[in-house]
């Protein structure tokens, strides 16, 4: 990627991306499309916590390690955390990889199953299905938006699935990266877009969309190199009629750098 533009929607590693960018010879063009957004209620958690002291769910699903953080934060804080503690060694205890493991280990919950490399959602069914779940409470942890095609495969299975919501993803308070990054493509001073999760595709296309612009996006992203992270972000992408040119295995953030600087070799 020597000598190229390579633009960025990431927030959260969007340094860490950059660094790596500028590593193989490329210039960044950074314009994050996420924001994320406390959304931790802390009546919600005391009820739920009382109500689980009762109802206990035989089943927890932890994906983020920013969002057992926020719980973790927010029962220190309410003094209810070796209820939670207590609840959590009286059930199964998932988790989506090794983030939020390393969150749970630092308040000494025991785990009892992770899912495997690359720590998709698939990973987590296949641990799932080591379980019976029909009929029984599942928890999941919620990161940013509601996994979809989790909820749906533990209500296939037959859970009684209950979210808790830790943050959620918005639109960052400045998009004039954004409009800019829109600027550049229609000028043809971006030579790649990289997207490393569906809620930036539809975060920019609503920014595209909000100043007219849905079409010329559209266009202008076909007309440069895409990059998606992974399949779901790729159905995003595809639902707008963008062609992917680069889309690692597995979807992680150096097997997509390693992919990105090979398209340009």
């Amino acid at each position: 990627m020597k000598n190229k533009t390579i633009a960025i929607l990431e927030n959260r590693a969007g340094e860490q991306l950059a660094d790596l960018v500028r590593k193989y010879g490329g210039t960044p063009f950074s314009a994050p499309a996420l924001a994320e957004i406390p959304d931790i209620d802390p009546i919600l958690i005391t009820n739920l916590i009382n109500d689980w002291q009762i109802n206990t769910p035989e089943v927890f699903i932890f994906q983020t390690g920013v969002g057992v953080k926020a719980l973790f934060a927010t029962t220190d804080a309410l003094g209810i955390t070796e209820q939670l503690k207590q609840i959590l060694e009286s059930s199964t205890v998932i988790v989506r990889g090794v983030k939020p493991s390393s969150a749970l280990r630092s308040y000494k919950v025991r785990i009892d199953a992770t899912a495997a490399d690359p720590f998709t959602t698939t990973e987590v069914l296949v641990e799932l299905d080591k379980y019976t779940i029909t009929g029984k409470r599942v928890a999941v942890q919620r990161y940013g938006d509601t996994n979809l095609e989790l909820q749906q495969a533990l209500e296939e299975r037959g859970a009684l699935v209950t979210e808790i919501a830790t943050y959620r993803w918005s639109l960052p308070a400045d998009t004039q990266p954004l409009i800019d990054l829109m600027d550049a493509l229609e000028a043809g001073k971006v030579d790649m877009v990289c997207f490393t999760s569906a809620s930036q595709v539809y975060n920019f296309f609503a920014v595209a969309e909000a100043f007219g612009r849905h079409q010329s996006l559209q266009v202008n992203l076909n007309k440069s190199i895409v990059a998606s992270i992974g399949p779901v972000c790729t159905i995003a992408l595809n639902k707008y009629s963008i062609k992917v040119d680069v889309e690692p295995q597995p979807p992680k953030l150096g097997p997509f750098i390693t992919a990105i600087n090979n398209k340009f070799a």
